[in-house]
């Protein structure tokens, strides 16, 4: 671990709680094939049920492109050594922020659920996205994610 564990909640000053002290990543991996890893997000998590993309909090000192790939390895046993990091996107809220990491995986593997954070992983074509349950944020920036995919 990079510094101290980022693994708490803010919130925020309209009483909105976003989950990592330091911000939070996410790592939005493309198949060679045209399609999306998914995380099909544990019940008991926040917006549970819903799909998303791997990631979590930032740890203090941790970029958002270590964070994400970290979290990717942790919850989607997703090999950093097959990734070409693509892009970054921010929402930065001034007092939280979350960056979604966009990386080319250079060939597609088998996902690995490997922590509880997660009911199901999947390979899901970019026309597809848009017809399961997604995580409201993730929901909100799909269209302009793939858009530059």
């Amino acid at each position: 671990m990079s510094g101290t564990s980022g693994d708490a909640w803010v919130e925020g000053p309209d009483g909105a709680r976003y989950w990592g002290r330091f911000g939070a990543a996410g790592l939005l991996v493309v198949s060679p094939a045209s399609e999306v890893l998914l995380q099909h997000r544990a019940a008991w998590s926040h917006f549970g049920g819903t799909w998303g993309m791997p990631g979590g909090a930032r740890h203090e000192h941790e970029d958002a492109v270590q964070a994400a790939v970290r979290e990717a390895a942790e919850e989607a046993g997703v090999p950093a050594r097959l990734l070409a990091v693509r892009f970054t996107s921010v929402l930065d809220l001034g007092y939280w922020s979350y960056t979604t990491v966009v990386a080319d995986a250079v060939e597609r593997f088998a996902p690995v659920v490997s922590d509880p954070e997660s009911i199901e992983l999947r390979w899901v074509r970019f026309d597809a996205v848009g017809g399961l349950p997604l995580h409201p944020r993730f929901a909100e920036s799909w269209p302009a994610l793939r858009s530059r995919l």
